[in-house]
C-alpha cells in the first residue's frame, strides 16, 4: 500500500509542478478558450491542462517500472506501455481540438481508431460473466466492446467537464473506489502487484495534482486533452480489472454485480454517462447533432437551481461517491445494511439538492397563494355591490318611466276630453 501512495504522491507532484509550465505554454500558443454562449466562466482562461496530467501519468509510469515490487508488470509484458502509448494519442487528439475546435465527426474518428490500436495491443475484455458463468468472446468481439467502452468513457467525462473541478473530482473517486476493490483481489494472488491498482493510482494522483489549479476560480482548464485522458485510463483500468477473470478461481455468481465489464465503468461514471445519455436525447429530439452543445447539462441545471459552482462541484462529487462506493461496499457488508445507507445518503444528497431551489421556491409559493386568496376575497366582496348597482338602475328608470307616462302630453288630453264629456253625461 505504501508503494502505491508514493506512486499516487509522485503522479500528482509532477502534474502540480509542471501545470503552472503548461499554462504558460497554453497562453502562448494561443490555446485559451473563448467565452462561449454555453460556458459558465466569464473570463478567457487557458486550456490543454491535460497535457500536464499525461506527463505526471507518464513519469510515474517510468518510476514504477524502477521498482522491484511492480518491475514484474513490466518485464516481458507490453501492456503499460500499450495503454501509455494510447494516453498519449489521445492526448495529443485533444490538444489537437483544443487548439482548432476539430469537427466531432473527425474527433470521434480519432478516438475509434485510437481504441482499436490500444485493443488491438492486447487490452482487450476477454471474459464476460453471462448466465453464472465466465465465457470467452471471440477476438473481434472483445475489440469491438472494448472500443465501444474507451470511447463511451471518454466522451462521458468530456460532456461532464463543465465546472471547475467537476471532471477530475469524479474521476479521481471512481479511481480510489477501483484501487481499492482491485487491491483487495490483488492481495488473493501470489503477487501484490496489480496493474489496475497501479493505474487507478496515478489517475488519481494526476487528477489531485490537477485539482489544486483547477478549484474554482480555475488558473487553468484540462480542455480536451485531460477530460479525454481521464475517460480513457479510468475504463483502461477497468478493463484490466475485469477483462481477464480466470473462470477456475472466480464464481461469477459471486462478483457478477462488480465484475460485469459493462456495467463496472457505467456504475463508477455514472453521472457523466447519464449526463451524455441525456443529453444525446436531447439533442435527437429536436433534430440536432448529438454533439451539438448546450447549457442543458447537469451541472448548468444545478446552477439554474441557484447552487454556485463550487456548491454544484461538491454535491455532484457527493452523487458520485455514493454510486462509486455503494457498489464497493455490497461485495463486503450485508446488502441491508449497504441499502439503509444508501437510502440516508440519497435523502441527505436530495435534500442538499433541491435545497436553493425550495429556499427560493417556497416563499414564491406562498406569496402566490396570498395573492390568489386576496384577488378570490376582492372578486366576492365586487360581485354583490355590481349587482345592487344594477338593480339601483333599474329602479331608478322604472320610476323615472312612471314618472314620464304621468306628466306625459296624451295624459293631459285625456284628462281634458273627461272634462268635456261630463257635462254632455249629465244632459
Amino acid at each position: 500500500m505504501r508503494i502505491y501512495l508514493l506512486i499516487a504522491a509522485t503522479a500528482g507532484g509532477v502534474t502540480w509542478l509542471v501545470t503552472p509550465l503548461i499554462r504558460h505554454v497554453a497562453i502562448e500558443i494561443g490555446a485559451v478558450g473563448e467565452v462561449r454562449a454555453r460556458d459558465v466562466h466569464t473570463i478567457p482562461t487557458p486550456r490543454m491542462g491535460g497535457l500536464g496530467m499525461l506527463i505526471g501519468f507518464a513519469v510515474a509510469t517510468v518510476f514504477a517500472s524502477r521498482l522491484p515490487f511492480l518491475s514484474g508488470l513490466f518485464n516481458g509484458n507490453y501492456q503499460m506501455w500499450v495503454i501509455l502509448a494510447g494516453g498519449i494519442m489521445i492526448s495529443l487528439l485533444g490538444m489537437a481540438d483544443d487548439l482548432w475546435d476539430l469537427d466531432w465527426m473527425l474527433k470521434l474518428a480519432g478516438q475509434l481508431l485510437i481504441s482499436v490500436f490500444v485493443a488491438w495491443g492486447g487490452l482487450q475484455i476477454i471474459s464476460l460473466p453471462l448466465g453464472g458463468s465466465l465465457i470467452t468472446a471471440s477476438p473481434s468481439l472483445s475489440m469491438a466492446i472494448t472500443a465501444f467502452l474507451i470511447v463511451a468513457s471518454i466522451n462521458a467525462v468530456n460532456f461532464v467537464d463543465g465546472l471547475d473541478g467537476l471532471a477530475a473530482g469524479i474521476v479521481a473517486i471512481g479511481g480510489i473506489a477501483f484501487a481499492a476493490y482491485s487491491y483487495i483481489i490483488a492481495r488473493s494472488s501470489p503477487s501484490y502487484a496489480s496493474l489496475a491498482t497501479l493505474i487507478d493510482v496515478m489517475m488519481v494522483g494526476i487528477c489531485v495534482g490537477f485539482l489544486l489549479h483547477n478549484w474554482h476560480p480555475a488558473k487553468l482548464f484540462m480542455g480536451d486533452s485531460g477530460s479525454m485522458l481521464l475517460g480513457y485510463l479510468i475504463t483502461c483500468a477497468s478493463i484490466v480489472m475485469t477483462g481477464r477473470l480466470d473462470p477456475a478461481s472466480i464464481h461469477a455468481s459471486i462478483y457478477l454485480p462488480v465484475f460485469m465489464p459493462i456495467l463496472l465503468p457505467v456504475l463508477v461514471l455514472f453521472l457523466p454517462v447519464l449526463d451524455m445519455c441525456l443529453a444525446i436525447v436531447r439533442r435527437l429530439a429536436k433534430g440536432q447533432s448529438p454533439m451539438h452543445p448546450d447549457r442543458m447539462h447537469l451541472h448548468h441545471r444545478m446552477l439554474k437551481i441557484g447552487h454556485s459552482v463550487r456548491g454544484a462541484v461538491l454535491i455532484l462529487w457527493g452523487w458520485a461517491a455514493l454510486i462509486a462506493f455503494g457498489s464497493l461496499t455490497i461485495l463486503f457488508f450485508k446488502a441491508q445494511h449497504v441499502a439503509v445507507g444508501m437510502a440516508i445518503a440519497v435523502v441527505v444528497l436530495t435534500i442538499a439538492t433541491m435545497y436553493p431551489y425550495l429556499r427560493h421556491r417556497i416563499p414564491e409559493i406562498q406569496a402566490e397563494n396570498l395573492t390568489f386568496e386576496s384577488a378570490r376575497k376582492n372578486a366576492q366582496h365586487t360581485v354583490p355591490k355590481s349587482q345592487s348597482a344594477v338593480g339601483e338602475s333599474w329602479d331608478s328608470i322604472g320610476s323615472q318611466a312612471a314618472d314620464s307616462m304621468t306628466d306625459s302630453p296624451a295624459n293631459s288630453r285625456d284628462s281634458q276630453v273627461g272634462e268635456v264629456q261630463d257635462p254632455a253625461a249629465d244632459k
